[in-house]
């Protein structure tokens, strides 16, 4: 039990080995969301009943990217890092105090506050979100969503702790919280989706949002940050917090905006096709949080801290540093999602009253996502480089361009995709999904991966254009040598399904799961050959981080003059 405390209480100052163990983290986190994912299609199935809960997520989606995200760890960094500098001259630690306990205040009286507004809004908003809906859907979708408007209040608190977690470094138990968030949902699955039916997965996850927000607290105690809710507000600290996170939220509230659209489109289509969508959405963002997010929050403070410091060629260096090594490991996912797709919907979804043409759907909807696995990777990166630069509105401006495109780009391709016949059976053929409903929402999945490819090439025009034109070399040597190994393993395991398919009973759980893990595994095996052979740099990185055992570190209080 000491051990166990001791790590949780540790820091970890090397961006890869907390990049490595927020990944690790964050594995367990999306493999109980995996499960997550295969109880629902056990239980419930792609039909009606999915689509509404589903659609319950949206709005207080919307409420939490759109205010609670004003109180944003990247935003309050910056600020904590300068009033705990000045607490620790003065031997006290009252301005950090005070400036958290305004935020603390300010955010829950806004959350409460907008939860309310959106409880008697939630008739009108849901009607016209989701025009697909039945009456009868329509209103348990507004009863689900007015009960998970809980979940915003406390994920933004959660979010505010977080600022703390993250300052000292206290990655393991940051890490936590999204497992924790997983497993709340998955008890409301298992133990009360059959006494309360679609109402005991929301309380799921409320609850799981509670554990969110609960798990943060030690950390507040042990670094004497006492909440106290304050009547009376220092509004000239949080009108200069919301300068920097108001382009932020502005942002994260168009990424959601923008799915919300697609989902409403999704309503349109046929019934379950938003199930359909959130299904292979949360595939694919699997490698995105275990990867992109992982190194992209790991190097956050660090990139922060050169560039206050006008260490810009360091900043440079990092930044070129962490797009390598997130090039490197989500290059070969988009290979082993095209060609093991099917194996991976059936392994982890194919239960209960999912079939077989639900499978060949979810599976082409993966694979339409896959193409912006490295894209939106990289995303999180370039955006959280930029605010650490201080430039919160350029990411903005980007994200609406692309956002606009997603939304415009969708629509043409669903019209074309309805009136051309050469085109749709263009597309069902690469994805072999002919004969097989609802194939349209492949076009919204078409248009989300082309907009954000779209956003990663403006992000990274702009980066280049103002930091670091010099590093080029080696994102390149990175990039090639990593498609050559992801193109080794696709084909690889290509030819290890078609031989392992003659093996293995493929109409049987262990059948597919053999065929998919000894394929894949296979395809694994050659593709770091081949990055051996070409001696490969990020290869070579990883092993000697993998050497340190991160995991052993001693328990060290966190530099401060690094944030």
């Amino acid at each position: 039990m000491k051990r166990i405390l001791k790590i949780f209480h540790s820091e970890v100052p090397n961006i890869n080995q907390a990049a490595l163990l927020l990944g690790l983290f964050s594995l367990i986190s999306q493999l109980l969301g995996l499960v997550r994912d295969r109880s629902l299609a056990h239980f419930i199935g792609v039909g009606s009943d999915l689509d509404i809960y589903y659609a319950a997520f949206r709005i207080p989606d919307f409420i939490f990217v759109s205010f609670a995200s004003l109180f944003t760890i990247s935003a309050l960094l910056p600020f904590l890092s300068k009033k705990i500098s000045a607490d620790k001259d003065n031997q006290n630690n009252f301005l950090s105090q005070s400036f958290f306990n305004n935020a603390f205040s300010l955010c829950l009286y806004m959350m409460i506050g907008v939860s309310i507004i959106f409880f008697f809004l939630m008739p009108w908003l849901v009607k016209i979100s989701f025009t697909g809906f039945s009456p009868e859907a329509v209103a348990k979708t507004v009863s689900l969503s007015r009960i998970m408007l809980l979940s915003p209040i406390l994920l933004g608190l959660s979010n505010l702790f977080g600022s703390i977690t993250l300052f000292f470094k206290k990655f393991f138990i940051f890490a936590l919280c999204p497992i924790f968030y997983n497993i709340g949902i998955l008890l409301g699955i298992l133990f009360l989706y059959p006494k309360f039916g679609i109402f005991g997965l929301v309380i799921g996850v409320v609850f799981g949002a509670f554990l969110h927000f609960l798990i943060q607290i030690p950390v507040l105690i042990k670094h004497k940050f006492h909440v106290r809710l304050l009547t009376k507000l220092d509004m000239i600290e949080m009108k200069n917090l919301f300068k920097v996170s108001l382009p932020r939220t502005a942002g994260l509230a168009l990424y959601n905006i923008t799915v919300l659209i697609l989902i409403s489109m999704a309503s349109l289509i046929s019934s379950g096709s938003i199930s359909v969508f959130n299904f292979a959405f949360n595939l694919y963002t699997t490698p995105i949080f275990i990867i992109g997010t992982s190194y992209s929050v790991a190097a956050f403070p660090t990139l922060a801290a050169l560039f206050s410091k006008n260490q810009i060629k360091d900043f440079s260096l990092q930044v070129m540093s962490a797009v390598r090594q997130i090039i490197f490991w989500s290059m070969p996912c988009i290979a082993l999602f095209v060609v093991l797709r099917a194996q991976i919907v059936r392994v982890i979804l194919g239960t209960g009253k999912f079939n077989w043409d639900d499978t060949r759907l979810v599976a082409a909807m993966l694979a339409v996502f896959a193409l912006s696995v490295v894209a939106q990777s990289l995303n999180t990166l370039l955006v959280r480089a930029f605010y650490a630069a201080g430039d919160t509105w350029r990411p903005l401006w980007i994200n609406l361009s692309s956002s606009v495109f997603i939304v415009v780009i969708a629509k043409i391709l669903v019209s074309t995709f309805n009136n051309n016949f050469v085109f749709r059976d263009f597309i069902e053929q690469i994805f072999r999904v002919s004969g097989v409903g609802g194939t349209t929402i492949l076009m919204l999945g078409l248009a989300f991966s082309l907009g954000l490819i779209l956003n990663f090439f403006l992000l990274w025009f702009f980066f280049e254009k103002n930091f670091s034109r010099q590093f080029n070399f080696k994102i390149s040597k990175t990039f090639w040598q990593s498609f050559l190994a992801s193109v080794a393993i696709g084909v690889v395991s290509y030819y290890g399904l078609n031989i392992f398919a003659n093996i293995f009973d493929l109409n049987t759980f262990l059948g597919i799961f053999m065929q998919g893990v000894l394929a894949g595994g296979i395809g694994i095996l050659v593709g770091v050959l081949v990055l051996f052979l070409m001696r490969s740099e990020e290869l070579i990185d990883t092993i000697a981080a993998l050497r340190t055992k991160f995991w052993k570190i001693k328990v060290t209080p966190a530099p401060q003059e690094e944030l």
